[in-house]
């Protein structure tokens, strides 16, 4: 089993057809999305042993408590721990092992990934079965947060290797499965939980079984689909582009992913990332109450605030807040194409400008549309934010790539996503606790955010000077033609494409039915997804 996985057995042969690895990239990256979706599971598991009614936990049973209690049912922010615990295993397994990634290969990382993404589901699942939280946070949390932290990696390396002409729009394309994960997931879990729910059981044990089966079918067909450029590969037709002044920020040499701690360009990027990621974060999980709590019953044709409303009319007002995250979702997933895509015509220092000066723009709008009363600029101001949150992440392996080289970018992306672990933190504790601390002065419900939006505002105004500052890294940093040699024999790669029989650019002899049975593989679930979406957004505009 080892040789299958060896990364010199992934080596493509003459005639491989590149477009074959996004989707590769995408079954991966759809499966191990569903961590931005698993607050599906949190109200029917508060819910686990009583079913109708949850069974509270006495004021003596805390949260260690509940890792262990057999008595009394889980409480939902109890639960909100596995999220956080995602990101932070995401960013810091990332980091630890980016390194051993790019030595490895993709298609072993990918491996590693399922195992630990569909292995911790249904250890999380045996701890639903027996009533113990701690076997839930071990398995999806723990074991489950390396295998995102992997699966995220994965591909990036890959494609940009693949796709030198393309960067943006490489990693675009499988960081954009990455956001829509959850938008194949969550419905598929909720009608998987109503199809083996019972008077006794929520059926969410069921679920996560069945879904890590699938998942590990797709995710290992992903990995196997991976496959490495000889060293020199290009496309047909393609040269790199000379270093001019505006090609200066792209770099043919190469860095070593044990010196980026010491550059200050990574920590500008760094910075960058995290202030980015804050905002847009930030106001993610606040987005349905903050539409409701501005708007109250206007948002159903009645004219009276959020705390003047029924228990019927706050139903229905939900319903409506719903429609709008769905809808934010999908902003989120196309911005992370568009933008990455847009980026390799921009430039990926532009691309980040046009995030902090448009995304400051709409963040100081909020207040002044709220106070107009204008749904539509409201709404479509965080649409825009949305798509540029998204669009951070697709963009940001690319900028790497340019400023940093290809060979180990996977590994510096990897050390990179602690500043999405630390933003993961940050962004909502701004918005949470700024939210509290305005309702403790007594302010209305549609006014508690006017100050948070600003506060947003101040961290994009930060991301911004970061970005300005990034600058072309100076030769001491980039590796020694000895030291690439030697990275490259360690990783595995041969010296020249003749050594494997490859051509540059040669005509694909792979049938094009594969390839688009490969793109259905994964374009079909996205389809599905997307249309249970519409499905949700279709209800804001009811």
């Amino acid at each position: 089993m080892s040789g299958l996985l060896d990364k010199e057995r992934i080596i493509a042969g003459p005639g491989f057809n590149r477009w074959l690895v996004p989707p590769a990239a995408l079954a991966i990256h759809l499966c191990i999305g569903m961590a931005y979706g698993f607050s599906v599971f949190w109200l029917p598991l508060s819910k686990a042993l009583g079913i109708k009614e949850a069974i509270k936990c006495g004021p003596d049973v805390g949260f260690w408590g509940q890792l262990f209690t057999t008595s009394c049912d889980w409480q939902i922010s109890t639960l909100g721990w596995m999220y956080t615990l995602f990101f932070v295993l995401l960013g810091s397994s990332a980091a630890t092992w980016g390194g051993w990634l790019e030595r490895a290969g993709p298609r072993k990382a990918g491996v590693v990934s399922a195992l630990c993404w569909c292995g911790g589901m249904l250890i999380s699942a045996i701890g639903i079965k027996t009533h113990q939280f701690w076997l839930m946070i071990l398995g999806s949390g723990v074991i489950g947060g390396i295998g995102l932290g992997l699966g995220y990696i994965s591909p990036v390396s890959t494609l940009i290797k693949w796709f030198p002409d393309r960067r943006g729009m490489a990693t675009g394309m499988a960081i954009m499965g990455f956001g829509g994960g959850a938008m194949i997931g969550s419905p598929l879990a909720a009608d998987l939980m109503k199809y083996f729910a019972t008077p006794t059981d929520v059926g969410v044990m069921q679920t996560f079984m069945v879904m890590a089966l699938v998942y590990f079918v797709f995710m290992m067909a992903g990995a196997f689909g991976y496959r490495v450029p000889e060293t020199g590969w290009k496309p047909a037709g393609w040269t790199p582009p000379p270093a001019q002044v505006n090609n200066a920020m792209i770099t043919q040499k190469h860095v070593h992913v044990k010196k980026v701690w010491g550059i200050p360009q990574f920590w500008l990027i760094w910075m960058v990332l995290c202030m980015n990621v804050s905002a847009g974060i930030g106001v993610i999980g606040m987005a349905s109450p903050m539409l409701q709590e501005v708007f109250g019953g206007t948002l159903i044709g009645v004219q009276a605030k959020f705390g003047e409303l029924d228990k019927t009319q706050l139903a229905a007002i939900a319903t409506v807040a719903a429609g709008f995250t769905a809808l934010l979702s999908l902003f989120n997933i196309g911005g992370r194409f568009f933008w990455a895509s847009l980026s390799d015509k921009l430039g990926r220092k532009i691309t980040y400008i046009v995030f902090f000066v448009l995304g400051g723009l709409m963040y100081f709008s909020v207040p002044g549309s709220a106070a107009a009363g204008s749904i539509v600029l409201f709404v479509g101001a965080f649409c825009v934010i949305l798509s540029m949150y998204g669009g951070g992440f697709a963009t940001v392996p690319a900028y790497l790539a340019d400023i940093f080289g290809t060979q180990m970018v996977g590994a510096i992306h990897g050390r990179l996503l602690t500043a999405w672990a630390t933003a993961g933190v940050l962004g909502p504790v701004v918005v949470n606790y700024m939210r509290e601390y305005q309702l403790g002065l007594g302010i209305p419900r549609e006014q508690v955010y006017n100050q948070t939006m600003y506060i947003l505002v101040g961290m994009l105004v930060v991301g911004l000077i970061c970005n300005l500052l990034v600058r072309p890294l100076d030769n001491k940093w980039f590796m020694t033609d000895a030291e690439l040699a030697e990275e490259k024999k360690l990783a595995h790669e041969r010296a020249a494409a003749s050594e494997v029989g490859a051509s540059s650019g040669g005509a694909d002899t792979i049938p094009a039915g594969v390839v688009v049975f490969a793109w259905l593989a994964v374009g079909l679930p996205l389809a599905w997804g997307v249309y249970r979406t519409l499905q949700s957004v279709a209800k804001f505009f009811a």
